[in-house]
């Protein structure tokens, strides 16, 4: 899961703003192999050149798209905007499954979650250094993407496991997407929930990391959501496209050194920061795209959080991991590897 921000109606121009994106973009993406006539054009939307998102553009460079027919196109979206985009037919796919979530809680959205990309939440709450155990930021403010944003009410919840009313002893403060690190190191700040990358900046500047979200809470992170359109309509792009990504997910756990290297050219980071982020989290990916349903009702309850409402919504409404599982004994029974 991520943060995931309120899904509004598409706007009228919203086709001609994604073309724009999309040829802002094309210089930023490996080639596509060979003549993508015959290929399928798929639309993928990223939130942000985050590691687990490596996987789409490893998919296609690897050629594991173009196996399944498919010409992927990477283009980086907002995610409220991407599931607007699927919505309108400009996207097919999302890495932004938690907007997905958000939407379909809100308003019955027609949209699945259909991989999902880690079974450990990658946010971390970081303090000043002397602050050194969970009570004492009775009182303190943390820095925030959003007080209604998903990483905020799973630290509410590791907040009560340790102690604190969650609700009334700590201030969460929204600094708006990205500026956690800067609030903290600021001194503004006592705590801070960072992603990976922001957090080996504050624990190289002396700050203190109190808890990995990933070992704290049982929920998911970096989701691929489509349209039930898509999948009741064209199952076999569905299909293909989550095949192709299982195959990436897969290359992630085996070749470090590919890894790496696509990670240097996708987010453009150090090889040491490539590496370092690599052996922290690569043992987070899923290895077949699933999680088990413990981990989606615990998605759930925190989207109703979000959208504050008591209406269940059924694991079967939001997730569709049929698709993943025929890959994986699919793969499995070809002995496939990458």
């Amino acid at each position: 899961m991520e943060n995931a921000p309120s899904v509004r109606r598409c706007p009228e121009r919203l086709g001609q703003f994604l073309v724009l994106i999309m040829i802002l973009c094309l210089p930023l993406l490996e080639p596509s192999f060979g003549n993508t006539q015959s290929l399928q054009i798929v639309n993928m939307a990223i939130p942000a050149r985050s590691f687990q998102m490596v996987i789409y553009p490893v998919a296609q460079q690897k050629g594991y798209m173009k196996e399944e027919g498919l010409d992927q196109r990477v283009i980086f979206v907002a995610p409220t905007t991407s599931i607007q985009a699927m919505l309108g037919g400009d996207v097919q796919f999302t890495g932004a499954g938690s907007s997905a979530l958000v939407s379909m809680a809100r308003g019955n959205t027609p949209l699945k979650v259909v991989v999902a990309t880690n079974d450990r939440v990658l946010q971390w709450l970081v303090t000043r250094p002397e602050i050194t155990t969970p009570k004492e930021l009775k009182g303190k403010k943390i820095a925030t993407t959003g007080v209604g944003a998903i990483a905020t009410f799973m630290a509410k919840q590791v907040l009560t496991k340790h102690g604190l009313d969650a609700n009334k002893d700590v201030n969460y403060l929204d600094v708006g997407q990205g500026n956690q690190l800067t609030a903290l190191l600021g001194g503004g700040f006592d705590a801070a929930i960072l992603s990976v990358e922001q957090r080996y900046v504050a624990l190289d500047k002396g700050m203190r990391e109190m808890f990995f979200m990933g070992n704290e809470v049982k929920n998911s992170w970096g989701t691929l959501a489509t349209t039930d359109k898509l999948i009741k309509e064209n199952p076999k792009i569905v299909a293909g496209f989550v095949r192709a990504t299982i195959k990436a997910l897969r290359y992630l756990r085996h070749d470090k050194e590919g890894t790496v290297s696509a990670m240097l050219k996708f987010s453009g980071v150090s090889r040491q920061q490539a590496t370092r982020v690599y052996d922290d989290i690569i043992g987070t990916f899923t290895s077949n795209g699933v999680v088990d349903e413990e981990t989606q009702r615990n998605d759930l309850a925190i989207i109703r959080q979000v959208v504050n409402t008591s209406e269940t919504l059924p694991n079967a409404r939001a997730y569709d991991f049929s698709f993943a599982l025929e890959a994986e004994q699919q793969l499995n029974r070809s002995g496939w590897k990458p």
